[in-house]
């Protein structure tokens, strides 16, 4: 089983804190808010862990909040510091104490994650070390229903809004062998899935959540009982089957999806994806990663999409202002947690939660627009809530997700160039090629042994007659050769260039040729450089001839999808290249150009998978 399965998710999860594509919606990214680690001057500070989608709305609330009478205590004053931490990230720290604060940040006096339902799984890792609970009861300061996404041609050929659509839907076209086909379609080939990593994602917790309900033909009182019942086991597999690739962030699709709507190629790549009704409002307003940067300008996408509420009920990522009962939170800094949450539940703040695409928690402010059926959302729905099961349920759930995901072929093509003979800049002295060998062989434990991994390294002349690649461990089942592959990773050395475009070329190649249409198939390319292979006289042209291979809009790629995930290591390596050949192909690039993240940073790719 997987290492970040269940209460064993503790050490894949902080991968969260790696930079892909983009980082928002319930992204599983860490970074700044902007007031995070700002001097309080003479007040309290009171550290917020916020997830990733609502960390602009909390910072500007923070904000007004610091400079108002209402941080002022009877003695002292309080200085509110929101810092974005994904909400699966939070729930494996706070299940450890919070260690590092360091690498990982102040402890938080307030936790926010997207979902309530990763307090049950604090709570629940807690009592099985034999503690006390950390994460009470607490009341929703905004609201936003899970959705299954779908272009809107799509969802009008199954007949949407006239026909309820839900997971049994969902289940039918994924059996279904005709695809889309089946209902008068065939362009747009079979039906494709897209879905978060559960143990990562809020969405993805939620919809593995949903799915288990809509198999049971309940809406609350899910049991393990329940999820042991084959006909539940299968009803889940044959859902995970249709999904193209999994992942931390739900931006990763969106992010694709718009690109292929600009291209004509959206209906071809992917046919729905499990993601929060704010995140169809913002795709169909033109800012699909939910961030426009400065200058950046939203322009709507040509096929809008449709936010569909499922039929069997869904769940509200209903976003709980916690404060912890922790020992390391103070009765100052409780006051002013909980002066704070009296700010942003007022109506003038509320409005603000709503200009943001969220439902307000307070129910006296009306909803209205964005949310409204111009932006592919309907106020009226959804109409069934299901409840958040147990916290030994939703653990379980967490567990039986990995075995029941779809598995992987993939190829880890490895850059054994000379610079990564260059120091990492960490206490011991390691250079690039030691942090990344730790990294891979720590990360290994993250696939299921039925996943089929290979192991290949490039630099020039590294092989017979010149040859720029050496596969050193062929593509097979993890589980037979997990050792094989960690022996022949610690016996690399730095050798010499970076023949980076042939190589990622041959290999994407390599896999179209063994693909396997029962699995997500992938290439991950971790590389320190720029393309050297002795002549960069017509780098360019060969940069475009890889794209054009790689193109998404193919006839082939729709056939066979290989997704090559580039991982840009260290200050040299080109992100901007990398991010191309990772759009090419559908994919998302990871930065990991501080190299002492290289660990979490290749376990989120692993979350891919």
């Amino acid at each position: 089983m997987r290492r970040w399965s269940g209460a064993r998710a503790i050490v894949a999860v902080l991968a969260a804190v790696s930079l892909s594509a983009a980082c928002t919606s319930d992204g599983d990214s860490s970074g700044s808010s902007g007031l995070e680690g700002a001097d309080p001057g003479d007040c309290t500070p009171v550290d917020m862990a916020v997830s990733p989608e609502k960390i602009s709305l909390l910072t500007e609330l923070a904000r007004t909040f610091n400079e108002s009478d209402a941080a002022e205590l009877d003695e002292g004053c309080v200085f509110i510091r929101p810092a974005r931490k994904s909400s699966g990230t939070a729930a494996n720290l706070l299940s450890e104490g919070w260690p590092d604060e360091e690498t990982n940040g102040a402890r938080p006096v307030v936790w926010s994650p997207a979902s309530s339902a990763w307090a049950s799984v604090v709570n629940q890792r807690l009592d099985e070390q034999g503690q006390d609970p950390i994460a009470g009861t607490a009341e929703p300061f905004m609201l936003t229903p899970l959705v299954i996404a779908m272009p809107q041609p799509m969802a009008d050929a199954l007949g949407y809004p006239e026909r309820a659509i839900g997971w049994s839907d969902i289940l039918a076209l994924a059996s279904d062998p005709q695809g889309w086909a089946a209902y008068g379609h065939p362009e747009w080939g079979a039906f494709k899935l897209g879905k978060t990593n559960p143990n990562f994602s809020t969405s993805g917790l939620s919809s593995t959540i949903a799915q288990y309900y809509a198999a049971t033909g309940k809406t609350t009182d899910l049991t393990l009982e329940d999820l042991a019942r084959p006909e539940v086991q299968e009803f889940a597999t044959t859902v995970e089957s249709a999904v193209v690739h999994y992942g931390d962030i739900t931006p990763t699709f969106l992010n694709n999806w718009y690109r292929n709507d600009a291209q004509g190629t959206a209906l071809t790549y992917v046919s729905a994806v499990a993601v929060e009704e704010k995140s169809v409002i913002d795709y169909n307003q033109g800012n699909p990663d939910g961030v426009l940067d400065p200058g950046e300008e939203a322009v709507p996408p040509k096929t809008p999409l449709v936010a569909i509420y499922p039929k069997e009920g869904t769940l509200y990522s209903d976003n709980p202002y916690i404060v912890l009962d922790a020992p390391w939170v103070s009765d100052e800094q409780r006051e002013g947690a909980e002066r704070f949450e009296e700010f942003v539940r007022q109506p003038e703040n509320q409005e603000k939660v709503l200009a943001f695409g969220f439902r307000p928690g307070n129910t006296e402010v009306a909803l209205s627009d964005p949310i409204v059926a111009a932006n592919g959302v309907d106020p009226d729905q959804p109409q069934t809530l299901l409840e958040v099961p147990d916290p030994p349920v939703t653990v379980e759930i967490l567990d039986a997700w990995a075995t029941q995901r779809k598995k992987a072929k993939v190829l880890i093509v490895l850059d054994v160039s000379g610079s990564m003979a260059e120091p990492a800049g960490d206490d011991r002295g390691s250079t690039k090629l030691d942090l990344a060998k730790e990294a891979i062989i720590a990360a290994l434990d993250d696939f299921a042994p039925e996943d089929e991994v290979g192991l290949r390294i490039f630099t020039s002349d590294v092989g017979p007659d010149g040859a720029t690649t050496r596969d050193l461990v062929p593509i097979g089942p993890i589980g037979t050769q997990r050792e094989t592959m960690a022996s022949a990773i610690r016996s690399l050395v730095p050798l010499n260039a970076t023949p980076l475009y042939t190589v990622t070329q041959a290999s994407y190649e390599d896999l179209r040729q063994a693909y396997d249409p029962s699995r997500i198939n992938a290439v991950v390319l971790l590389t320190d450089g720029r393309n050297d292979d002795g002549d960069t006289s017509d780098d360019r042209a060969q940069l475009d001839e890889l794209l054009d291979t790689l193109g998404s809009g193919a006839e082939g790629q729709a056939a066979r999808p290989v997704r090559v995930f580039p991982i840009a290591y260290g200050q040299d390596a080109d992100i901007g290249v990398l991010r191309e050949v990772a759009e090419a192909s559908d994919a998302a690039v990871y930065d990991a150009s501080d190299a002492s993240t290289i660990a979490t940073v290749f376990t989120a790719v692993i979350s891919n998978f």
